[in-house]
């Protein structure tokens, strides 16, 4: 049986985009893409987490579409991308940049915003010639570059080999999620959201999280278990802003502080008191903010490449 891959109505109910395409990467693979907004307004580009989709952004498009062109797509094997059998974060960067080609015209600049995963796809993609093209800012969302499952916090014991184990095992558990029982609700809260949650967040992150496929849920956490990016963060010089909750139990705050002091542009720094992982959901007029202030400090008059 089906599941609703998002809800249906409230602030968290995805908007009907302007128009979709097809992205296709470098291996072949098919990308689902949004993009909403007037066109010929100034571009952002949002890349979602493990287990999301393009609904994950909907307060975000919501908002940043009255005035913004807003690009938005699922990550392969997720949403409305077909499965790749190829998971690394080599193919999340060939993603990214096939996106970017694909809606963006030569030279022209977005700010892109990356949350988790999404994060990460951004990091991976720093150094690619088509990223450095089209970047004008990053916004980097509840997200790290090494050290996940060490540096979790979703098992409640102190650091160490034990709690890195069952961290593992956890989140790279095979079994299904199954539907979004009450039972459910709970759990996600628990591992992906503050305590102050109001429940129609947690019912939409919910929906979307147990819409992503079994199997590509385990595909994409082993690729995050050996995550090693931090490369990647050094490579990164645009100007870049990083988001993160307080009780954010998937990438905690520690994560976020080594992507600042390692960052060579760094122009801000957010820690939301109480918030956890799923900032765009928990806080979704704060990270409209932050995309809308970069957008307008480093993107605005600059849609075609410098020069030109």
């Amino acid at each position: 049986m089906s599941r609703l891959m998002h809800v249906s109505s409230g602030p968290y109910a995805p908007p009907a985009p302007a128009r979709e395409l097809v992205a296709v990467s470098a291996d072949g693979a098919r990308l689902h893409v949004e993009v909403h907004g007037p066109e010929g307004a100034p571009a952002v580009v949002l890349a979602h987490g493990w287990t999301c989709s393009t609904a994950f952004w909907a307060a975000q498009i919501r908002d940043l579409a009255a005035d913004h062109r807003v690009i938005a797509y699922d990550q392969r094997g997720h949403g409305r991308s077909p499965a790749s059998p190829a998971c690394s974060t080599d193919a999340l960067a060939d993603d990214l940049e096939a996106v970017l080609e694909a809606t963006l015209a030569p030279g022209e600049k977005a700010v892109i915003a990356g949350h988790s995963m999404g994060g990460m796809t951004v990091m991976a993609a720093a150094r690619r010639p088509g990223f450095q093209e089209h970047a004008a800012a990053v916004l980097l969302c509840s997200t790290g570059s090494s050290r996940l499952v060490a540096e979790s916090t979703v098992v409640p014991l102190g650091a160490g080999r034990l709690r890195t184990w069952l961290t593992r095992h956890i989140l790279g558990a095979r079994a299904p999620l199954g539907p979004v029982t009450p039972l459910a609700r709970r759990i996600l809260k628990y591992g992906t959201m503050g305590p102050g949650s109001a429940p129609h967040m947690v019912e939409a992150c919910a929906r979307i999280v147990h819409a992503c496929p079994r199997k590509v849920r385990y595909a994409w956490a082993h690729v995050l278990a050996l995550l090693d990016l931090d490369h990647g963060v050094r490579e990164l010089r645009v100007p870049t802003a990083v988001v993160v909750g307080t009780a954010d139990r998937l990438t905690p705050p520690v994560q976020a502080r080594a992507l600042v002091a390692a960052l060579p542009n760094c122009v801000g720094d957010t820690e939301l008191p109480g918030l956890g992982h799923m900032t765009p959901v928990e806080a979704p007029e704060l990270v409209s903010g932050r995309i809308r202030e970069l957008v307008t400090t480093y993107a605005t008059n600059r849609t075609i490449k410098e020069g030109a």
